[in-house]
């Protein structure tokens, strides 16, 4: 058999057992060995076992992965996020539907500390939403904008998402970080702009009575959050000017967490060990779904799949544009379908290879790729956040009504991916700013 029917049949095999429901670790790991094993023998096949897992875990850079999930874990146990909630409702009071901007604001600082959109989703749905409800606002809106702004994790520096596409194509991971910023911050504005429209577009969306505060109460409420705001700038500012390398900063910022929820008598010993244990656990699982990728990835480029779809688009004459088109509508099919992690892992082998004959940037690939995953985490029927909200709600809201709440953040998430797409240097100016010092 040719070597590269054999790859045709693996990706099959591969998609076959994902619709079965086989953990997508084991499927990507499993098939890519047996297409290894078919096309170079035993001596490829134990080559690589011997030296790709061994070489992934003790790379030092990627050392950043457990010790952002660690700052996370740590952060959703200080109390950062009530402090940031409180913030941003005194200052977002005197403006109809304030708590969905509060939502919105506070979750896009946290993302700054969590790295996570599933512990920003949860961590809002437990502060936030009864607050909501408490209030009069739309249980609908309410659990659909938790969900949306749970996203920003996902683009907002810590973001394990870019890490691990990092891993997957070995690109910079301080790169990818700071590209992720002003696309975040973005996304963050434009949810805060269309909210008000959305309000007066639904009246039954957010009460009509305001609360208020004096601007030195407002003022006063950003007291508490200095030790955020300070420990970002020094994570994101020490990667950005080189003065700490991405696994560094990564140290530093878990560090500033550990030490800020001890100085404040928030973090007990038994909020430690749930800490270490949850990072462990999470870190192990993605290692194992990355390592089993990479062996997918070189079975990939060994049975000649990844050189044939190169020659596909080199004679088909295919344009960027159409290629990125082709690109956003599997992603989001794929979203509706599967969860965002394994989504990047089972398609970087294939479709990473095909940039440079397209001449597209790498960075700013990376970016639009974590959009589309950002966007399948809150496309139904499977988005992990829209279930993470749900199980963190306990009854407070249904299925239904998330499914309906968050179809508007899904269309403000289609248009800022529209301008990403449209204008490149949005994602690209602070990296490049970065690498010419």
């Amino acid at each position: 058999m040719e070597t590269l029917a054999i790859g045709i049949y693996g990706i099959g095999a591969l998609l076959a057992l994902l619709a079965f429901g086989v953990p997508v670790a084991i499927v990507l790991a499993t098939v890519g060995a047996a297409g290894l094993w078919f096309v170079g023998g035993q001596p490829l096949l134990l080559t690589t076992f011997r030296t790709l897992p061994f070489g992934v875990v003790s790379d030092y850079q990627f050392v950043v992965l457990p010790m952002f999930i660690f700052m996370g874990t740590l952060a959703a146990r200080t109390g950062l996020v009530s402090e940031l909630y409180n913030a941003a409702y005194r200052w977002m009071s005197r403006l109809r539907g304030s708590l969905y901007m509060t939502t919105t604001l506070a979750s896009a600082g946290f993302a700054a500390i969590s790295g996570s959109t599933v512990v920003n989703a949860v961590v809002f749905t437990r502060m936030a939403l009864p607050e909501m409800l408490r209030h009069g606002y739309d249980p609908k809106l309410s659990s659909g904008c938790i969900a949306a702004a749970g996203t920003f994790a996902a683009l907002i520096p810590p973001s394990i998402i870019m890490v691990v596409y990092a891993v997957m194509t070995g690109e910079s991971v301080g790169q990818l970080l700071i590209a992720g910023v002003v696309p975040g911050l973005l996304t963050a504005g434009a949810y805060v702009l269309a909210i008000p429209v959305l309000v007066r577009l639904m009246p039954d969306a957010a009460p009509t009575t305001l609360e208020r505060f004096s601007f030195s109460e407002r003022l006063v409420s950003l007291k508490p959050i200095w030790a955020v705001i300070l420990l970002s700038g020094v994570v994101l500012g020490g990667i950005y000017g080189g003065l700490l390398f991405p696994s560094s900063a990564a140290t530093v910022g878990a560090a500033g967490v550990l030490l800020i929820g001890l100085a404040r008598l928030r973090i007990g010993w038994s909020d430690l060990r749930d800490s270490l244990e949850e990072t462990a656990s999470l870190t192990g699982m993605i290692f194992f779904i990355i390592i089993g990728g990479l062996i997918f990835s070189r079975f990939l480029v060994n049975s000649g799949v990844t050189g044939e779809f190169n020659d596909f688009l080199t004679s088909s004459g295919m344009t960027k544009a159409a290629f990125l088109a082709i690109i956003v509508v599997v992603y989001l099919i794929l979203g509706c379908l599967i969860d965002s992690l394994s989504i990047m892992i089972v398609t970087m082998p294939i479709v990473y290879p095909l940039l440079k004959p397209l001449a597209i940037d790498p960075i700013w690939f990376g970016v639009l790729i974590v959009k589309l995953i950002e966007l399948s985490t809150i496309t139904p029927p499977v988005g992990l956040n829209l279930f993470a909200v749900l199980t963190a709600a306990e009854g407070k809201v249904s299925t239904r009504q998330i499914y309906i709440g968050v179809l508007p953040f899904v269309l403000i998430e289609l248009i800022v991916l529209a301008v990403l797409i449209a204008f490149p240097e949005i994602s690209l100016w602070l990296p490049a700013q970065m690498s010419g010092k």
